[in-house]
């Protein structure tokens, strides 16, 4: 079942960069945009919830490419020198943002599942002129980059499409040096919601139907080692489920 669930979402995003809009509606929206047909735009997610600065900052191509439901560099508040990892790069909008923000001291690295996307990435990557990033194929439950890699781990509306969501928040510590943080943009459901309600409002390439309660969240965190954990939600995306902003922080003592 988990196979096939990930099956699905490659699939789904694999159509939006062959059809090179990656159009918003597609991520939570109507569930057509999965079979070809006509998609309806979202405001709840993609380009829209990025500021014009960031917008344009950007090729055209990377920004219409954005399926997330946030803009996780605001959350993860890069600073110059920094490396940083987008978990599930998509067409790489997250990443060329952090490679401006951390700047040539600095590095940010893509993963993605994909190839279409890493394909698109790396167009994307050399429209924008960015020297200092990498996209590397790979999955979120077991990232190809060696422990205590990067400062900063920043994901956008990709851990809720995870069937093994402890495994990516224990990669996601193990790649991070100690002091080291996440900064991430999700879908998060109310805590009195069951993983069956949930299922009812959305599919789970849709990126509903997958998502973690406030609660589990800040559990699977805890779990992992991560201290000083915050869900925060931002604006609704379906009945009891939120955009959600995710912060927390890999202590200094840990190896």
């Amino acid at each position: 079942m988990d196979q096939d669930i990930r099956e699905q979402v490659r699939a789904r995003y694999a159509l939006a960069a062959v059809q090179g809009t990656g159009d918003a509606g597609c991520c939570g929206g109507s569930d057509g945009c999965c079979d070809g047909t006509d998609v309806v735009v979202d405001e709840r997610f993609g380009a829209g919830l990025y500021g014009a600065e960031d917008a344009a900052a950007v090729p055209a191509e990377a920004l219409a490419a954005s399926l997330g439901c946030g803009n996780p560099l605001v959350v993860a508040e890069l600073r110059e020198g920094e490396r940083v990892l987008d978990l599930g790069s998509g067409g790489g909008i997250d990443v060329l943002l952090s490679a401006r923000r951390v700047g040539e001291s600095g590095f940010a690295y893509g993963v993605d599942m994909t190839d279409e996307m890493l394909e698109l990435a790396r167009a994307n990557a050399e429209r924008a002129g960015a020297t200092n990033v990498e996209f590397r194929k790979g999955t979120i439950e077991d990232l190809p980059l060696d422990d205590a890699t990067v400062d900063v781990v920043v994901s956008n509306c990709v851990v809720n499409l995870s069937t093994d969501k402890p495994a990516v928040l224990a990669e996601a510590f193990r790649v991070l040096v100690p002091g080291g943080r996440v900064g991430i943009s999700d879908v998060v459901a109310e805590d009195h919601l069951t993983p069956a309600q949930r299922a009812e409002r959305g599919s789970y390439v849709g990126c509903i139907a997958g998502a973690l309660s406030r609660t589990e969240y800040l559990e699977g965190l805890a779990a992992a080692g991560f201290v000083d954990a915050v869900v925060e939600p931002t604006h609704a995306v379906a009945d009891g489920m939120h955009g959600a902003i995710v912060r927390a922080r890999k202590p200094v003592a840990a190896g």
